[in-house]
């Protein structure tokens, strides 16, 4: 899986349609918290500690059904490989690290096949070949299984110093408590390791950034490995811009909480031409890099002094629950339990879509997932939220480190993340003996209570957690931006936030009112120095789901996309292919669509064969999802949902089976021209 950083920047790891008066809570974007107290939901009392238990589902995830007898055996080759004509890149599981060797063997006298990436420290090997000789591997006695090597992104978008103020950071320190003898690792894009705002903590690094056609390393030492993860390199910069920004940023915030922790950073990024429309270079982490991350965390527990947090700001797909039983996450959720009963937290960003839900590794009840606020204690309209989340910490508008000495404003839950990895450095230093499950209990009964939409989420406040009280008093804000009031434009689409950072995800250009119309003024700073000034970039848009109420075929969605024949701007429909291409399996794994070019070609395709009928249809449907004007949970049928219709079809087009009911579905239940 790809994974784009969570920088979730109030830009870049959702819900604002026309809601009708049925829509579930999930439907509802995030609030912007009023300033006013009022009496929310009570915060369920923490159980009592035991140990650190197996992870389990969050409340609010339905629960699982009894199954009726023994399952059967899950496939080991992913529904879709076998019929790849074309190759693809695929994570060859096995069932012990010394089995590696054997089967990279096996793969490499497979016609067409080639091992890209081979290790004797991990139970697995990267190979690239084609669906035949896939499928020959994966009936191999000793691989567990052959999936798509996906990828993942940056998940970020105020000052500092006044978040730390937020969250009662300020007064832990006068407490004497600042995380000394604790260790945070950052897996994210990098570190510029010298930069005065990091004093000199980043004490071990590690590069593991996978390369293929169209992806460079971003290791130092230009291989798919290294013992440095410095963000200052070569390959890291494009025009002049440094495209490895994040990882120091995420790095400068959880050191401003915990300024006496230790950092280990982990450099899991690799550079690629492979990008969305606008985008000439970015950044992706493949998952294979993530898995190789996380073990090599796993593994410096042992020698690493108090090593109580890892922290991830990326983010991959979307789920709006739990996604444990996910199979194409099970190696994932395995690492994260891993360190979680080894002593170690995984701090997730929720990611940036406005969605309620999270992306992976957020989305894994063994994470601890993260939301952004602001200072101010409002929501972003563009921060993941519900009940998946375990907390809220400030992350709009963070004022951190970036390579070369300086700083920068960014916003996203990738920046409210590594305030809860911070946060973890803290408490452990007060009670160095207690498991993450206990630690994360007491920020969780510690925090502010922020209610929405029928969920209490606690934003930290370390004040509490570390120096004893009551928590501030919980606020129920009202419904955010669109819901329940009259919505806009059809033809308006997502809606910027005025943030930057790496791997921008482009959006519309207006913007909506603030939340609160008070301005909040900035602070006068006089210096005695002379400084030439040097203009900023204009900030990227954030990039969420529009707010639409009427649906449109794939004919009319081709009339759109066609440069200056529709009426949604170039920015707009880039975002929603962006969205897609996350919410989607077939447009992020099988066919492509991440250009206004090929998503027209998608769309109109020269050859209507059934493949390129239901591939049309399929585009025409996320984009109606993305654009605001259906629901994932909207009634489809009698009892079905939009969400079934789509992973029915989606289901369909990956076995390469007859497309002819989910096209028919497709038109009926989404893709007729008809109001939300």
């Amino acid at each position: 899986m790809r994974f784009r950083a969570a920088v979730a920047l109030a830009i870049t790891l959702t819900l604002t349609p026309a809601a009708p008066a049925s829509a579930s809570a999930e439907d509802l974007p995030a609030p912007a918290a009023t300033g006013s107290p009022a009496a929310p939901p009570p915060v369920s009392p923490p159980p009592a500690d035991a140990g650190t238990p197996a992870p389990g589902p969050r409340a609010g995830d339905p629960a699982a059904p009894e199954p009726a007898g023994s399952p059967a055996p899950r496939p080991k080759l992913e529904e879709g490989l076998a019929g790849d004509s074309d190759g693809a890149r695929v994570i060859v599981e096995v069932s012990a690290p010394a089995e590696t060797a054997p089967v990279a063997g096996e793969a490499r006298s497979l016609p067409d096949a080639e091992v890209v990436l081979q290790s004797p420290e991990t139970s697995f090997i990267v190979v690239e070949a084609t669906g035949e000789s896939l499928a020959a591997l994966a009936a191999d006695p000793r691989v567990v299984s052959v999936r798509r090597d996906r990828t993942y992104s940056p998940a970020a978008l105020a000052s500092l110093s006044s978040g730390l103020q937020v969250i009662g950071a300020d007064r832990a320190h006068a407490a004497g408590i600042t995380g000394e003898g604790q260790t945070i690792a950052i897996i994210d894009t990098g570190i510029d390791a010298d930069h005065p705002a990091l004093g000199g903590r980043v004490v071990r690094q590690a590069c593991f950034s996978s390369t293929d056609e169209g992806s460079q390393s971003l290791c130092p030492n230009g291989l798919t490995e290294d013992v440095s993860a410095d963000a200052e390199t070569a390959a890291c910069v494009h025009e002049g811009v440094n495209l490895c920004d994040h990882g120091t940023h995420v790095a400068g915030i959880a050191h401003a909480v915990a300024p006496g922790a230790d950092i280990v950073a982990v450099q899991v990024f690799s550079r690629s031409t492979d990008c969305w429309e606008g985008e000439s270079a970015c950044l992706t982490a493949y998952e294979s890099s993530i898995l190789r991350a996380l073990e090599h965390v796993a593994g410096l527990k042992a020698t690493v002094p108090g090593l109580v947090a890892v922290n991830l700001s990326l983010g991959g797909g979307m789920s709006d629950g739990a996604c444990d039983a996910e199979p194409e996450l099970q190696a994932m959720r395995e690492r994260v339990e891993a360190l979680r009963a080894a002593g170690v937290a995984v701090v997730a960003a929720a990611g940036n879509e406005g969605y309620a839900g999270a992306g992976a590794p957020g989305c894994l009840s063994g994470s601890v997932t993260v939301g952004a606020t602001g200072d101010d204690d409002h929501v972003p309209y563009w921060s993941n939220h519900g009940a998946v989340l375990d907390l809220f910490a400030p992350g709009l508008e963070v004022d951190s480190a970036v390579p070369g000495g300086g700083t920068q404003v960014y916003s996203g839950t990738s920046m409210a993340a590594p305030h809860v990895a911070g946060a973890f450095a803290l408490l452990a230093q007060k009670d160095a003996d207690d498991a993450p499950d206990t630690l994360l209990r007491r920020l969780a009964g510690s925090g502010r209570p922020i209610s929405y939409a029928g969920v209490t989420t606690p934003r930290i406040d370390l004040n509490v957690a570390v120096n004893g009280g009551a928590p501030a008093p919980g606020i129920a804000p009202p419904p955010g931006p669109g819901a329940g009031a009259s919505p806009d434009d059809p033809s308006a689409g997502p809606v910027p936030d005025p943030s930057a950072g790496p791997e921008p995800a482009p959006g519309p250009e207006d913007a909506p009112a603030p939340a609160d119309p008070a301005p909040v003024p900035l602070p006068t700073v006089t210096v005695t120095v002379t400084v030439t000034a040097t203009p900023a970039a204009a900030a990227p848009a954030v990039c969420t789901r529009g707010t639409a109420t009427r649906t449109l075929t794939a004919a009319r969605w081709a009339a759109e996309i066609a440069r200056g024949r529709g009426e949604l701007p170039d920015q707009t429909l880039a975002c929603y292919l962006r969205l897609v291409g996350k919410a989607s399996t077939v447009f992020s794994e099988v066919a492509r669509a991440s250009t206004l070019g090929t998503a027209y070609r998608v769309l109109k395709p020269a050859k209507r064969t059934k493949q390129a009928v239901l591939d049309s249809e399929l585009l025409a449907a996320w984009l109606n999802w993305a654009h605001g004007a259906v629901n994932l949970t909207a009634k489809a049928g009698e009892t079905g949902t939009v969400r079934a219709v789509l992973s029915a079809a989606e289901k369909r087009r990956l076995a390469g089976s007859s497309p002819s009911a989910p096209v028919a579905a497709l038109r009926k239940h989404i893709n007729t021209r008809r109001p939300a």
